[in-house]
């Protein structure tokens, strides 16, 4: 029988919680998606394509059989193995509303995925293993999308409540036992913080295991396998120096390859822009714990298909169908490569290959996955710059 009473939820939370009908009211839905996309003339901050180093130190990994201090979701070392011995912490992340940023330890995650909520808005999930954060947030609602994701990093998922009826689909899960939302007697591990002003939520990672347990969840390593890590450079990519991720009017990003890091620096929107994009506005997204830009080092975009659970007026739920392989894009070291996503059961994390069936080798460290719908448009220009656009059937 599951175990769900650990989690304490009054009538309001469930009912009021983050649903749908109180974010984004005045934001466009998706039913009237732009149809000329042209790319926003490349920024000061683009870099000329880059050149891989030729004394670059070898590292490869996965996608099984990982050493014991090597962390499967980076393809890096570290300090303490035993910090392994866990399940991973999926933590929902807000991006909006725009006053609120920047978020707390996102900079910490090893894996985030960013993806359309509803109305016109997106927002973060972010996998916490092998680094904790004492304050991670603001921490919002979940979405139906959020039980793919916990199954397959077979995770403890942290959230702030939800609609009822994607609770009623989460909560009769096998994962049932692992999900933490909001509470009276929950604090640590997760907490308001500046309860007289912003009022924000957050969560301590390191706190959340020991949480489950004593709730009667399990918090054992879990077999992670799925992702590859190389530290050269795949030689078959075309240059991919600049991406743009365009949710709604609201909603988009912008990753920058940075030639002196080797990595993506994020650019987030800062005003609404009902131009076909001429209309942008982007600033750094920064960390507010670590005061810092964020940063990958891998950027996935993932076609994967998107519907429409419900829809009622300004009241939507999306459903992103992942279901066993699909088309996606990864960016590394400046370089694009178009690839094919597969995911052998829903428990298992997904693999990337090419379309001979080699495996993907990721970039040893962060990856940020953009979920684009399989309807979704791509403005790819020869100097480098991609433009995707998410597109509703």
């Amino acid at each position: 029988m599951k175990k769900i009473s650990f989690v304490i939820i009054t009538l309001v939370v469930i009912l009021t919680a983050c649903s749908p009908q109180t974010q984004g009211a005045n934001s466009p839905t998706v039913e009237q998606p732009i149809e000329t996309l042209t790319a926003v003339p490349a920024t000061a901050t683009t870099v000329a394509t880059p050149q891989p180093s030729a004394t670059q130190s070898v590292v490869d990994y996965g996608p099984t059989n990982f050493p014991t201090n090597i962390n499967p979701l980076t393809g890096l070392p570290v300090n303490d193995p035993n910090i392994l011995n866990r399940r991973p912490v999926s933590i929902k992340i807000q991006i909006f509303p725009r006053e609120d940023r920047p978020p707390f330890a996102l900079a910490l995650a090893d894996v985030v995925y960013d993806y359309y909520q509803n109305n016109g808005l997106s927002r973060f999930n972010a996998i916490y293993y092998g680094n904790d954060a004492e304050q991670v947030g603001p921490v919002r609602s979940g979405r139906l999308f959020d039980g793919e994701i916990i199954s397959m990093y077979k995770a403890i998922f942290a959230f702030g409540g939800a609609d009822k009826r994607i609770l009623k689909e989460l909560f009769n899960s096998d994962f049932s036992d692992r999900l933490v939302l909001e509470g009276a007697m929950n604090c640590p591990p997760m907490c308001r913080v500046d309860p007289n002003g912003a009022n924000y939520l957050v969560v301590n990672t390191k706190e959340m295991g020991p949480y489950v347990v004593s709730k009667g969840g399990t918090n054992d390593r879990q077999n992670l396998d799925g992702m590859k890590f190389q530290s050269q450079t795949p030689t078959n990519g075309v240059p991919g120096v600049q991406i743009y991720n365009r949710f709604s009017i609201s909603s988009y990003n912008r990753w920058d390859f940075d030639q002196a890091s080797g990595r993506y620096l994020r650019f987030q929107d800062t005003q609404e822009d009902a131009n076909a994009g001429q209309g942008e506005g982007y600033a750094p997204l920064m960390d507010r714990v670590i005061n810092t830009q964020i940063a990958a080092d891998n950027v996935v975009v993932m076609l994967i298909p998107h519907e429409y659970a419900y829809k009622s007026g300004n009241s939507e739920i999306i459903e992103i169908k992942m279901g066993d392989s699909g088309v996606a894009y990864a960016f590394r070291d400046g370089y694009a490569y178009e690839l094919k996503w597969i995911r052998q059961s829903p428990n298992a994390i997904f693999s990337l290959t090419f379309a001979d069936g080699t495996p993907y080798s990721y970039k040893p460290g962060i990856t940020y996955y953009e979920i684009m719908g399989t309807s979704s448009s791509l403005d790819k220009k020869d100097n480098g710059v991609w433009r995707f656009e998410i597109k509703f059937p």
